[in-house]
């Protein structure tokens, strides 16, 4: 794997654990894609950094179980700013 690769996903990773933002947050702020971000964080990263990708995991498993109330919180802000 190139070095900027390999740099780049240590970044990702721990960007997402002291911020603890989503997946598509963090894509945001790389200015990258959605899909290059989770790649890096679930494959690439399990391969480089083995503690590192545990962490970032436990962060992205609780986003996960928690999407459906920001989901639904979204909805309800939506009508009630109408």
């Amino acid at each position: 794997m190139f070095d900027y690769i390999a740099e780049r996903v240590i970044k990702e990773g721990n960007y997402i654990i002291e911020t603890g933002t989503t997946v598509r947050s963090a894509a945001t702020h790389f200015n990258i894609s959605k899909s290059t971000v989770h790649k890096d964080v679930t494959e690439r990263l399990k391969g480089i950094d083995r503690q590192l990708y545990i962490e970032v995991r436990e962060v992205l498993n609780k986003n996960l179980s928690e999407r459906h109330i920001r989901g639904g919180l979204a909805t309800r802000n939506k009508y009630l700013n109408k």
